[in-house]
Order: C-alpha cells, then structure tokens, then sequence
C-alpha cells in the first residue's frame, strides 16, 4: 500500500495546482528582497570572459533540418571542443539577452516562469582547448567561467552517474543545479514543478545547439544526489543537483 500512496502523490505532483496560491502570501507579496539571479563568484579560483556570442557565427544550419537530427548520442570522439563552441552552448541554454533594471528580472535564452530562472549551469571540462580539466560554473551574467577547481572528475562522475560509462568520453559534462528559492519566492508551494519544466527547456535548446555544431548530447535523470552534489560542492538543500547531460564531437 505505502508504494501506491507514493506514485500516487508523484502523479499529483505533475497536475497544475495554481489554485493553492489563492490567499497564500508569497515572500515576494511580503516585501522580501528578491534572491540574486546567480550565485556569488567569491569561491573561483579564476574568472574566464567567454567569446561573445554574437561574435561566434557557428552555425547556419536550418533549424529544421537540427531538429529532424536530433537524438539522444551516447558515443563521441576523442576530438576536443573549442572555447568558442563552448561559449555558443552555454549561450544557447542559459545566456542573459536583458536585464531589466529596475528589478533585476533576466531575460534569457530559455523560458522560465515568471522570468525566475533557478538554475545553475556546472561544467566538468575534460577536452574544452585552451581550458584546464576541472570543475567550473558559468556566469552568464557577463557570459564568463568560474573556475572551481582542477583535475579529472571523470571517474567521479560515472560512478555518480550510476555506472553510466559513455560520461566518460564526454569533452565536457553539463550538470544543472536548483536554486529553489529563486522561484519559491514568487510561487511558494508551485515552484517546484515549473524549475523542473525550466530544466526541460534548457536541455532540450543543449540538444539542438549541439546538433547544430557536430556535437551531441543525452539527458541523464538517473544519478546519485549526493555523489552528484559532493563532486560539484553544493549543499544539497538551498541547492542541489537535478539534471546532468555529457556533450561531445560526434564519431
């Protein structure tokens, strides 16, 4: 009984549930400062400015004819990526266009409700030239790296990864965390489900962008939280860990 109760609350979890805010006071109502749009860089070890994305001109390809690519790709070559296709795709998924100044809402790339944007973009870099192995973060206020720390974190991730060996020939790794406050703020109790519709469309513009370049890219939903969330050095509960996909130059 108790395993039908739980994919039970799971299936209502998916519903639209908006009327629960009716009468419910929202930090947001409350007057509270609304939290930062990115996380703080004070733990870099450096700060990298990315080549600016609209001097990149990657790609013309029909979207149509990435679209009609698209796929899940679980081989790549030992070939490495460039800095400025790293820049395009990171661009692509989470790069700021606007930001309104009198409150500080960022326009991006992707849709989020209420223009919230909770997520935050980890990347552990294998073959990225002109870049060292190691784990950073991108800012995309500014379009730049945060360079957390250095080495290999390939064995760490597969293994994090549940065995997932393919991880391991990625040129560099995507690892999307929650911010879960960022929307909370304005949404309360309906903010959970939106991050996660706001996770889908960052990683679906990360397939067609990658396409787009002779590179691919496979979602992965399945990991370990905590191994995940100790390799990238969150907290697990202000912010954690929640969607993961390796890119690489397709064989």
């Amino acid at each position: 009984m108790p395993r039908k109760i739980a994919v039970a609350d799971g299936r209502e979890f998916l519903k639209s549930n908006w009327e629960r805010l009716a009468g419910f006071v929202t930090d947001q109502k409350k007057g509270e400062p609304q939290p930062p749009v990115q996380r703080p860089s004070d733990k870099c070890l450096s700060i990298i400015d990315l080549p600016k994305p609209d001097k990149l001109g990657i790609t013309t390809d029909p979207l149509l004819d990435v679209i009609e690519r698209r796929r899940s790709r679980r081989h790549f070559s030992a070939d490495e990526l460039s800095l400025e296709e790293l820049s395009y795709l990171l661009w692509t998924t989470q790069g700021v266009r606007e930001t309104l100044a009198k409150t500080a809402i960022t326009k991006r790339t992707v849709p989020s409700a209420g223009s919230r944007h909770p997520l935050e973009t980890y990347l552990s870099i294998h073959r990225v030239h002109g870049l060292p192995q190691g784990m950073y973060r991108y800012l995309p206020v500014g379009h730049r790296l945060c360079h957390l720390f250095p080495g290999d974190n390939r064995d760490r991730l597969v293994e994090a990864c549940l065995g997932q060996e393919f991880v391991r020939q990625s040129a560099v790794t995507f690892v999307w965390t929650a911010v879960p406050y960022r929307t909370e703020w304005r949404y309360a109790m309906n903010a959970h489900k939106v991050i996660l519709l706001d996770a889908g469309h960052v990683c679906q513009n990360l397939y067609l962008a990658a396409e787009s370049i002779g590179c691919g890219t496979c979602a992965i939903g399945a990991y370990s939280q905590e191994s995940v969330d100790d390799l990238i050095g969150v907290d697990g509960k202000d912010e954690f860990a929640v969607y993961l996909a390796p890119v690489g130059r397709l064989e």
